[in-house]
């Protein structure tokens, strides 16, 4: 009997996956299919009508199985893009999302206008620090994108920091950042931050269990929960603000839908900045709030 082909297999697979409710099935039939195949996508276009090897039906059939079940494929893979750029992710950090990549660029929008040379007066480049890293796709990018700042990153997560500094290595950039293990502001007491980022937990405590499985059963709950309103992250890290040498210039976050108004008034409210302003995602909902001291 002729085995099946590469062809084959990918529909079996999306007809399977869309049957069970996953969305974007063909998709992702083709997404699993190439990385258990280690092929390109032209690769695997050139190769569709090609034999699927037998020897790796075992390993298909066990994917296949994993997505059907509700296992983010970026889990499966474990990788994914940010940026640009690859970036390694585990059950131990949040998947990174594409919004995020609008947050990187209001930060170097701002201080590339701030610091045009990359430098200041008081300092030879700006001194970043990324909150909360998980897998590291903010202060990586960062450090790649803005390479004579000074990125440092923090985790109250171990395991999520081994991920990131994977991840910094991945990207030629672990020489470029400083880690730390710790919650939130907290491991930066005394030190002078000209720029704050981060995209720390903002889901409501009681709206997890109706989010969707993937993220509910399979991200890790401290990247998700953000406290009773969701917005305990920011209130603490405003709280924080005094253990700094200063506040700094530049503060940026995202946010889930329908919580930048009020985190954009306690920003305005502690009156470090003279400017905050609201930046929305591309499907229109407002995802980061950015407070600049000019």
């Amino acid at each position: 009997m002729q085995n099946k082909t590469i062809r084959e297999a990918f529909v079996e697979a999306s007809s399977f996956l869309s049957e069970r409710g996953v969305a974007e099935a063909p998709h992702v039939a083709e997404l699993l299919l190439r990385h258990l195949l280690g092929l390109d996508r032209a690769a695997y276009l050139l190769r569709w009508h090609e034999a699927f090897p037998p020897e790796r039906e075992a390993q298909w059939r066990q994917i296949v199985a994993r997505k059907a079940a509700g296992e983010p494929a970026q889990y499966i893979i474990g990788a994914q893009e940010f940026y640009g750029l690859p970036f390694e992710v585990t059950p131990a950090v949040l998947i990174p999302r594409p919004e995020t990549e609008l947050l990187v660029e209001a930060v170097v929008r701002e201080g590339r206008r701030l610091w045009p040379d990359g430098a200041d007066a008081s300092a030879a480049a700006p001194s970043v620090a990324d909150i909360g890293t998980g897998s590291g796709a903010i202060a990586v990018t960062l450090a790649v994108q803005c390479p004579t700042w000074r990125v440092c990153a923090s985790d109250i997560s171990a395991a999520a920091l081994e991920v990131a500094q994977r991840n910094a290595a991945r990207n030629g950039a672990a020489a470029r950042i400083a880690w730390a293990n710790g919650d939130l502001l907290a491991p930066f007491a005394g030190e002078r931050l000209d720029i704050v980022v981060s995209n720390p937990p903002y889901i409501p405590a009681g709206d997890i269990a109706g989010l969707q499985p993937e993220v509910r059963d399979y991200e890790p709950r401290t990247a998700l929960d953000g406290g009773t309103d969701g917005l305990d992250p920011y209130r603490r890290m405003l709280a924080q603000l005094p253990l700094l040498a200063g506040a700094p210039r530049v503060m940026g976050f995202e946010l889930g839908m329908g919580q930048a108004r009020e985190v954009a008034a306690m920003m305005e409210a502690a009156g470090h900045w003279d400017t905050v302003y609201i930046v929305p995602d591309l499907a229109g909902i407002e995802r980061h709030v950015i407070a600049v001291r000019t």
